[in-house]
Order: structure tokens, then C-alpha cells, then sequence
């Protein structure tokens, strides 16, 4: 038996809105259906190059920061750090470290992520 990639999930309060963030981010659309308690971007479209976000509403807060989270890689990587923030996101630090320069952001909701030089 051999597994295969699903998605990439996260809980939220409100799955349209964060979907709608995720899609601008990545320029790509968000999937038909989509609610305030579920919402994907890219499984309709099979040859995309991302794999399938999925957004779920669920009751908890996010409390913590998160243990896994998504590093996303530009050339003008500081470029896409403040088109991000312009979509919603906050900007946490710069960093320069293990010979790699990053951004860390977090998106509407608190998640953090990265965009790191390509």
C-alpha cells in the first residue's frame, strides 16, 4: 500500500475568507462551493503546480504557534512579503540564518508561514 498527498488543511473560523486570502496569495482560484465552514483552493484544477489547501471552520481558537507551517520560495522574496501583508497579512521578523533569508508572516487568521528567497 503506498500513500499519496491529500491536501494541505487548516482549521479556521471562517473558510471562505481564508481561503480568499490563501488564493490571492498563490493566484489561484478558489474552488466552487465554498462556505463559511468549508473551502479549498486548487482541487479543481489537477494539473496545478500547488497542492490542495483546505480550509475547515472549527470552534477552537488558535492559541500556539503552529508546529508545521508552509515556506514558500520567490526570487524577490521581500516584494512578495509586502504583497502579502497588502492581502492581509502581519509581518513578524526578517531573518537571515543557516544561509537563507526569509520573511515570517502570518495570515488573517494567525498562521504562520514563510517566504523565503528562491
Amino acid at each position: 500500500m503506498t500513500l499519496a498527498f491529500g491536501q494541505i488543511t487548516f482549521d479556521c473560523e471562517d473558510a471562505a475568507a481564508l481561503a480568499a486570502f490563501w488564493s490571492a496569495l498563490i493566484d489561484q482560484p478558489v474552488d466552487d462551493g465554498a462556505s463559511g465552514f468549508f473551502a479549498t483552493v486548487g482541487r479543481a484544477a489537477p494539473a496545478n503546480p500547488w497542492p490542495v489547501l483546505m480550509f475547515l471552520k472549527v470552534d477552537e481558537k488558535k492559541e500556539r504557534k503552529n508546529r508545521v507551517h508552509l515556506d514558500l520560495h520567490a526570487e524577490d522574496w521581500t516584494a512578495q512579503a509586502e504583497r502579502a501583508v497588502g492581502l492581509g497579512a502581519t509581518h513578524v521578523a526578517d531573518f537571515d540564518e543557516y544561509g537563507t533569508r526569509w520573511a515570517t508572516l502570518l495570515d488573517p487568521e494567525g498562521n504562520e508561514f514563510d517566504i523565503g528567497a528562491g
